[in-house]
């Protein structure tokens, strides 16, 4: 059995990747393809959270047996035998840093085998970006959202930019009005 399972992130729409996975492929080694793929650090704590379709725990998974079994035990496919319907990965346990797998069902797919899961889609950067302020041009307010040449935001909408508006412009000479300065020469 070869699986689709998307890989996304909690509240963004900017970001996804879709694998097509062997059902004997355990979860290390899904793990290893993902932190090459989406440069992870590698050396954190890692552990996988599955969960039924309600959102109910099936089990968690880790590099040491957390009551369920260990990462290079497990299987896709045990897991969606199990009824695993979506798979937190943490990929830092300490900091709580983790993407959504989800399985989207059964795919047809020569390349694939048990030991290298296949990227088919790509959208958006690696999750790192999202961390350092990235924002895809999904996940924008409505109001800035425009392409190059399109009508958008209008400043002159904005009642804060008013043509006679001097605060801004005036600033640095009226930054000494009352002569008290903050620079003491004798100091």
């Amino acid at each position: 059995m070869i699986f689709q399972i998307r890989v996304t992130l909690s509240g963004i729409k900017g970001f996804f990747r879709v694998y097509h996975i062997h059902g004997a492929t355990t979860l290390y080694t899904f793990h290893k393809q993902l932190r090459s793929d989406l440069d992870f650090a590698q050396d954190q704590l890692i552990m996988f959270k599955a969960l039924d379709v309600t959102g109910e725990l099936i089990g968690r998974y880790g590099l040491f047996d957390l009551g369920w079994g260990t990462v290079d035990k497990m299987s896709i496919e045990k897991l969606v035998k199990a009824g695993a319907d979506t798979i937190i990965y943490f990929y830092d346990v300490t900091n709580r840093k983790s993407v959504i797998l989800t399985v989207e069902g059964e795919v047809q797919d020569p390349r694939v085998s048990p030991d290298v899961p296949v990227l088919d889609q790509v959208k958006g950067p690696n999750p790192i970006e999202f961390e350092n302020g990235y924002v895809a041009f999904e996940d924008l307010p409505e109001r800035q959202r425009h392409l190059p040449g399109e009508e958008g935001f209008d400043p002159d909408e904005d009642d804060d930019l008013e043509d006679g508006d001097e605060d801004f412009a005036d600033e640095d000479e009226d930054a000494d009005e009352d002569g008290s300065e903050i620079y003491d020469e004798n100091e």
